[in-house]
């Protein structure tokens, strides 16, 4: 059997071929090509697919195509499936698998990381070193033990970046439709204005849908304490970033770090020195040394890389011998 894996990057190179030699009975061709109408041709011949992108396969055409293929699934390697278009997929006979957790620990660390960045200042800091300033004029910081961490979405990333602010003695609350008895002595359930109102560090781990699209928005910023560091390392679109940068500049909030922004998918993993981003509000972030931008590379470690690449495998395996992934999330049934 043969599984072709679309945008395929170097570093996967090692946990594919390390799974290849585990399942011998499959040819596993590779590309750096996105899925859509001008790259489906390359899945004729294949039995199952494997996909990383940010740009979304929303040309009925593709879904069309991979059914006259003989193809019965579109795997992910990501949690995101937003990019898909979940009824096309179902129309055509075909299950959408996605890797809901391949290290949380990886976001969590990474949140934890900007979090420490801002709340020391260093950002302020740099930037006043650069012009030979080395006073402590304004950097005197809170420690974590002090602040509450309030996280909107509390699953298996939103409990990871609990866990590790509660271990370091934060007082930790959450808002989320799922309350797990596990967390309980490690955070309070509580709605999302207590988060937006008492939080110290506002942190987003939601996925995005209808309901949450620009569920973070000028109305709540004012909410938010006017120290109050956020976090977003979901979604882009889950914030309107016009507010946030807004937000920002009246300081409504203290500081800001996002690994994911809308607009982002001709942005992030391009080298684009000396060329003009096209992003306002990017650009606006960029410039203010009390934000922290990273390029969506919260997931990006050695564990989760292989982690997304065997996860992603095993689901095509799974399916092509007619069982169901315990990761879909759209039946081909």
């Amino acid at each position: 059997m043969k599984i072709l894996m679309y945008t395929v990057r170097p570093d996967e190179q090692g946990p594919i071929s390390d799974w290849n030699k585990q399942h011998t009975e499959y040819q596993i061709d590779t590309n750096s090509l996105p899925l859509n109408a001008k790259t489906v041709d390359l899945a004729k011949g294949y039995d199952g697919i494997a996909i990383l992108q940010h740009a979304s396969v929303d040309e009925p055409i593709v879904y069309k195509t991979l059914k006259e293929f003989g193809i019965k699934q579109i795997s992910l390697r990501s949690t995101g499936y937003e990019i898909i278009d979940l009824k096309e997929a179902a129309q055509n006979g075909l299950a959408v698998t996605n890797v809901p957790g391949y290290s949380p620990r990886s976001v969590s660390e990474l949140v934890l990381a900007h979090v420490m960045w801002l709340l020391r200042h260093l950002g302020e800091v740099r930037e006043r070193e650069q012009h030979g300033d080395f006073t402590w004029t304004n950097t005197e910081a809170k420690e974590i033990h002090t602040l509450t961490v309030g996280i909107i979405g509390a699953g298996k990333i939103g409990s990871a970046v609990a866990r590790i602010f509660r271990a370091l003695g934060a007082t930790v609350i959450a808002a989320d439709p799922i309350h797990r008895p596990d967390l309980n002595d490690t955070l309070t359930y509580v709605n999302h204005e207590t988060v937006y109102k008492t939080a110290d560090i506002v942190t987003m781990h939601t996925p995005l849908t209808e309901e949450t699209h620009h569920m973070i928005n000028a109305q709540v910023f004012k909410e938010m304490k006017s120290s109050a560091i956020f976090i977003n390392a979901s979604r882009g679109p889950v914030v309107n970033t016009s507010d946030l940068v807004k937000a920002l500049e009246d300081k409504e909030i203290a500081a800001a770090a996002i690994d994911t922004f809308e607009g982002e998918t001709s942005i992030v993993n391009h080298d684009l020195t000396g060329k003009p981003l096209h992003n306002e509000n990017l650009e606006k972030l960029l410039a203010m040394p009390n934000v922290n931008v990273s390029p969506h590379i919260g997931f990006y470690t050695e564990v989760a890389v292989q982690n997304m690449v065997e996860i992603t495998l095993n689901d095509v395996d799974a399916i092509l011998h007619g069982k169901k992934s315990p990761h879909q999330v759209s039946s081909n049934a």
